[in-house]
């Protein structure tokens, strides 16, 4: 496996436009998110890159949604998108749309969605399966210079192991997209085949969407209930006796 660490600068896509056949993406993303959108409350929604800045949240209940990028005109804010300018547990949702292809440090930049994350907070994260007719064609040499197969691919697998070391519930992950993004006009010539692969070949979907939840356990201790029997003291037994046996002793001198 390689290091997710990557050394050489990749400037990511400016928009679901330069992407191959980046708006049918989008709208299959779309249309997906659509019914978990009305599932998020809290007060901030954080857009994480110029990709996820284009997606269509409009029926989310958080009305104050904020987007980063460092080129994209639909963002609010002009920042890198590992360092985020704000502030820790100050985000109810993050949004992570293919960033980390494109990013030299994906581990970087999952910590930093993690940071500004309040706990019980909901993470996004779409990205390209490795392992699907996407990932074949990402070995074709004359297709490494153009996006998406420029990028990193990490495996869903890969992603949920780093999730869960953060402390996060994976609460859904949906696969979509059977297409090598390689025909200029459609994703696929046959729609029935499509559905073929939707049900017996789920797992190489080109693009995948996961849903995770953080959870952190509470930190201040918790007194229990009960408590312990004091031990006898033999030494407080015997300095009574003591003091007994001398006042009797006392009494028959008077006597």
């Amino acid at each position: 496996m390689k290091p997710a660490l990557r050394y050489q600068h990749q400037a990511p896509p400016l928009g679901w436009q330069d992407i191959a056949h980046g708006q049918a993406i989008k709208n299959k993303i779309d249309e997906h998110l659509m019914h978990w959108w009305p599932r998020f409350f809290g007060y901030h929604l954080l857009k994480i890159g110029n990709l996820s800045c284009a997606l269509d949240a409009s029926s989310c209940q958080i009305n104050h949604q904020v987007g980063v990028a460092e080129a994209s005109p639909l963002a609010g804010v002009t920042a890198d998108i590992d360092e985020l300018p704000f502030g820790q547990h100050s985000v109810d949702v993050t949004v992570l749309s293919h960033c980390l292809e494109f990013c030299p440090d994906p581990h970087h930049l999952i910590r930093e969605a993690d940071r500004v994350l309040i706990p019980d907070g909901h993470l996004v994260i779409t990205g390209f399966n490795p392992y699907s007719f996407c990932g074949l064609a990402k070995l074709m040499y004359f297709r490494s210079d153009k996006f998406p197969w420029s990028g990193r691919f990490f495996t869903s697998a890969r992603i949920t192991d780093w999730l869960h070391l953060l402390g996060f519930e994976v609460l859904e992950e949906k696969r979509m997209i059977f297409s090598s993004l390689t025909r200029k006009n459609t994703l696929s010539r046959y729609g029935v085949w499509q559905k073929f692969c939707e049900r017996y070949l789920h797992r190489f979907g080109t693009v995948y969407v996961l849903v995770a939840r953080k959870r952190e356990l509470p930190l201040s201790p918790i007194k229990p209930k009960w408590r312990t029997k004091p031990q006898f003291n033999p030494a407080t037994i015997k300095t009574a006796l003591k003091q007994q046996s001398k006042t009797h002793l006392d009494e028959n001198l008077l006597n």
